[in-house]
């Protein structure tokens, strides 16, 4: 299991250039069944992340570009009546696929924006009263332009909430980008990735992350992380129970994804950006959405030995 990890992180990394802890947070984003939420400047890889993705575990791939005018039936599908059978036909719409790319979630409106809810956290869609199964796996990948940025509505907390990891790409370092200068544009690649493993192979790795073990005094420094947030007056509000489970099945993945059966503390300061940063506010500044400082203060906070 770990050689095949190892060859999925090295496939996507040919297209994405030294991208390869960011590579391995986005698989295991989709080994522990969350959703992903890329957040970073326009041209940065996100979109080749996510086609790269969904080449290397052989799923099906759909993308939507999310503007401003944008409805919810663009992405849900519709009912057109059909005068030969003299009934309604339902047109699935794009959110029918195992790998769904919400390009730039944040240019469009709230109310769009709101058509994912229940097909992310329940996995299947309401139209006109029905309810219709999406397809397993399903996972989507949602890119936004940072918040600052003209023409954007920020998520909500209830949609940021369904998204199990936020990551940034950044830039690439020195060596990536020379790399790129003298060769051919990476993303130009993507056609070449072969699928790497099947959906068996999958719901296997998907299923192992429970049998990963997790120590009391592991759990009792989870434990002490999600209380910090919850009483320090830094935090407008604290780690929910969901979002602490979150942080715990991610960490138990992430150990799996370096091949470990057993989860180390610092398997949990690993992922704990990624996962709880989008989840927490300043008290002293509600609108920012950054996160990241607030995790690096809990880290700093909280030893990993109870007092």
């Amino acid at each position: 299991m770990e050689k095949l990890i190892q060859t999925l992180v090295k496939d996507i990394g040919q297209v994405l250039l030294g991208k390869e802890e960011q590579v391995k947070m986005a698989l295991t984003c989709l080994f522990a069944r969350g959703h992903l939420l890329l957040e970073d400047l326009p041209g940065m890889g996100k979109t080749t992340l996510a086609h790269a993705l969904a080449n290397v575990m052989g799923l099906q791939y759909n993308r939507v570009q999310f503007t401003s005018d944008l409805l919810p039936a663009d992405i849900l599908g519709v009912s057109v009546f059909d005068r030969t059978s003299n009934a309604f036909n339902f047109h699935p719409g794009p959110v029918f696929t195992q790998v769904l790319l919400a390009d730039e979630i944040n240019r469009t409106t709230p109310k769009t924006q709101s058509a994912l809810l229940e097909a992310m956290a329940e996995h299947q869609v309401t139209v006109d009263g029905e309810t219709r199964d999406l397809p397993e796996p399903f996972f989507v990948i949602a890119t936004q332009n940072p918040v600052s940025q003209s023409g954007t509505f920020p998520l909500p907390e209830s949609q940021l909430d369904r998204f199990l990891m936020r990551i940034e790409l950044g830039y690439p370092d020195a060596d990536a980008e020379l790399a790129m200068f003298k060769g051919q544009d990476p993303s130009r690649r993507l056609g070449e990735i072969k699928p790497r493993i099947t959906l068996e192979q999958l719901a296997k790795i998907q299923a192992s992350v429970e049998q990963v073990h997790a120590s009391d005094s592991l759990l009792g420094y989870l434990q002490r992380l999600v209380q910090y947030t919850r009483t320090s007056s830094d935090f407008a509000y604290g780690i929910s129970p969901r979002g602490a489970l979150a942080l715990l099945h991610c960490a138990r993945t992430w150990a799996l994804v370096h091949g470990r059966d057993h989860v180390l503390p610092e398997d949990l300061q690993q992922v704990m950006p990624a996962v709880v940063a989008h989840r927490l506010r300043d008290a002293a500044d509600y609108g920012d959405q950054s996160g990241y400082a607030l995790v690096e203060k809990v880290l700093n906070s909280v030893d990993v030995l109870a007092a």
